[in-house]
């Protein structure tokens, strides 16, 4: 199985989570490619069988070098017919959107439309999007720490953390084995 590890992170949070699904990827004995996203990068997401999508969370959607991608990969693709009306299925396809969020104000709802936006690049695809993973991060950098104490979540200082990378690798396991 191919797979991709595709993401944006600006705090280290979403790195780790990414670390964590390369790491049960190779455990389970494929390959992935983990790429972090930049402002010229190139994929074609349409040779893997497997696609993780992630990014951390800034004002409810994705940080802008994904916004970015998504939006230049999109238009490379609409340009080559390959999102066509209805999104025919493509076989076999499947991708997991994931994000890292704080949400100091309304919880896991400020991290919802990140992951939506992410996610339907893949829909348009045809990729299955067969998962959406929301994982608790601290505030980053200094000036918004108090978010990660008095925020609607409570104390999240120090996550993700042991038991949510954990979760993390649980999942990976679990969609890569069915």
């Amino acid at each position: 199985m191919k797979v991709l590890n595709l993401y944006h992170s600006t705090t280290g949070n979403t790195a780790r989570v990414a670390e964590t699904i390369n790491k049960a990827v190779r455990e389970l004995g494929h390959e992935i490619d983990a790429v972090k996203v930049s402002k010229d990068l190139e994929a074609d997401l349409l040779s893997y069988d497997v696609i993780f999508a992630g990014s951390g969370v800034y004002q409810w959607l994705p940080g802008k070098p994904m916004i970015e991608f998504i939006t230049r990969i999109r238009k490379h693709y609409v340009d080559a017919g390959e999102i066509i009306p209805c999104a025919p299925r493509r076989k076999g396809r499947k991708a997991i959107i994931y994000c890292t969020y704080g949400g100091a104000h309304t919880g896991v709802n400020e991290a919802i439309p990140a992951v939506k936006f992410m996610g339907q690049l893949f829909d348009h695809l045809g990729i299955e999007v067969v998962d959406e993973w929301y994982v608790v991060g601290e505030y980053h950098p200094e000036k918004y720490r108090a978010f990660s104490t008095t925020g609607r979540l409570g104390d999240i200082t120090g996550r993700p953390n042991e038991h949510d990378l954990r979760e993390v690798a649980e999942k990976v396991t679990g969609i890569l084995r069915v």
